[in-house]
């Protein structure tokens, strides 16, 4: 981290990480140079720029020029299925990986309804269906407040799975 620059490369996705714009210019030189040497072609028009700054007023969306070519500038982009912002905030990731497994839920909500599948079975089910969406890429995340956001959609799932309880002579739904 204490480098001006950094290359993360997977498959044909590439990210540059530069804590200065010459540093940027000179790492994009390098790399189109060394493309250029095997045969590849850089697209500029699949090519996002991105700035973080601690301080919000810095956080420009405004594109940058790196030799001659002037790339969009972004606030968000999606690098290997992860959300990654200039504000680099966890919440908006968090919240679209519980989206991604509520659509993965209502998919197969007709088995976590059947009479015919135990409760042992349903949290099978949930365990090897629905959390890997919810925690795909959770290895990375440095969880605060954030995590209570999984606790309620897990706890969600399971009082559907568990169903109401009955008491005093009538059903009732659990709650958080």
């Amino acid at each position: 981290m204490n480098r001006l620059t950094q290359f993360c490369g997977y498959a044909d996705d590439i990210l540059v990480n530069a804590r200065s714009l010459p540093a940027l210019e000179a790492l994009c030189v390098e790399i189109s140079r060394e493309a250029c040497r095997v045969g590849l072609v850089i697209n500029p028009e699949k090519i996002n720029y991105m700035r973080f700054s601690v301080s919000p007023s810095r956080r420009s969306v405004k594109g940058a020029t790196i030799n001659g070519v002037t790339y969009e500038g972004v606030a968000k982009f999606i690098y290997l299925g992860t959300l990654i912002n200039n504000e680099n905030s966890l919440e908006k990731e968090i919240q679209r990986h519980i989206l991604a497994s509520n659509r993965t839920y209502f998919a197969s909500i007709s088995l976590f309804r059947s009479r015919l599948l135990s409760t042992a079975s349903k949290i099978v089910l949930y365990k090897t269906l629905i959390r890997p969406v919810v925690l795909y890429g959770v290895e990375a995340w440095t969880l605060t407040k954030e995590e209570q956001a999984l606790l309620i959609f897990e706890r969600k799932i399971f009082r559907r799975i568990y169903g109401p309880k009955y008491e005093n002579g009538e059903w009732k739904s659990g709650t958080n």
